[in-house]
């Protein structure tokens, strides 16, 4: 009973406002640590609906018209940098021998959204239980230490407002690291950072469309149809301003239930199965984001790419 009563304690504080996800994927991998989760089998059948259900409805957050406007500029050298990630990524796979739904999750986070774009993902290549919390948490990890790191090196390198905030937007994982970064450099960062990042962040339709195209044609894969209720979901946020109450309440629900889905696949990952996945997945996002935030910096400094 005190198994469930935690694990159940633990569902209910995914869904207070003060659990981001990386506080929820971390609650729910401690709970798997511990052997604290009483329907591990069950739990796996949930987590796969609840998170295309919450991905549908983070889209009610997306006004396509106000971020396409603001970051035409940005556009198309976000999506030559998600290439070049995914490029990368792909190739360090073998150069570490990653599992390849392991890479394939890395990469996609690394060069888009994060978690968002790895839940995206997962169901594309039909990854484990494992292998989804290892790519989340190594994600979720290298999203932290950004957070604190950037602002330092931005300031030993003297980098403007605005290089500051376009370097955040193309080489930090997540929106909120990105927002919470802008925060600490300047109020420009901060508004060149969340408009850049949320264009980088709607590559994930395209990339998702693309991907799934490609192992369905190799017989591998269905059609994610939360996608395209995903964009429904975004079109319906930015055509119908006089909703916004009802799209709000609706994002609301589906952040909880994101939440809710990251602790669920943190406390499905066992010691043994982190055992058995090894180091190789964390080497491998590390690099590949090294790899990211180095050759963006440069871009910049250069004056190739700007605003």
């Amino acid at each position: 009973m005190r198994i469930k009563g935690a694990f159940v304690c633990g569902l209910l504080c995914c869904c207070l406002p003060w659990c981001s996800p990386p506080v929820a994927l971390a609650l729910g991998l401690a709970m798997g640590m511990a052997g604290a989760n009483p329907w591990r089998a069950a739990s796996s059948r949930w987590t796969r609906e609840l998170l295309k259900w919450s991905i549908v409805g983070l889209g009610f957050g997306m006004d396509f018209h106000q971020v396409l406007e603001a970051g035409r500029t940005s556009l198309v050298y976000t999506g030559f940098g998600i290439a070049g990630a995914m490029a990368a990524g792909l190739s360090l796979r073998g150069l570490l021998r990653v599992p390849f739904n392991a890479a394939f999750l890395i990469s996609v986070g690394t060069s888009i959204c994060g978690g968002s774009a790895i839940a995206a993902a997962r169901s594309i290549v039909d990854a484990s239980e494992e292998e989804t919390a290892v790519s989340l948490t190594t994600i979720l990890v290298l999203n932290s230490i950004a957070l604190l790191a950037f602002p330092m090196v931005g300031n030993a390198l003297g980098l403007t407002q605005e290089q500051f905030g376009l370097w955040a937007a193309l080489a930090i994982h997540d929106t909120s690291s990105v927002v919470g970064a802008g925060l600490k450099y300047g109020a420009a960062a901060l508004a060149v950072g969340t408009t850049v990042k949320l264009v980088r962040a709607l590559w994930i339709v395209p990339v998702t469309v693309i991907a799934t195209a490609w192992f369905r044609r190799r017989g591998k894969r269905t059609w994610p149809w939360f996608i395209g209720l995903f964009v429904l979901a975004a079109w319906f946020h930015s055509s119908l301003p006089e909703a916004d109450a009802l799209t709000r309440g609706v994002q609301a629900m589906a952040r909880a239930g994101f939440s809710i889905s990251l602790f669920l696949i943190g406390a499905g990952l066992s010691a043994p199965a982190l055992m058995r996945v090894g180091w190789r997945p964390f080497a491998h996002g590390l690099a590949l984001w090294i790899l990211v935030a180095a050759s963006t910096l440069l871009c910049i400094r250069r004056g190739w790419i700007g605003l």
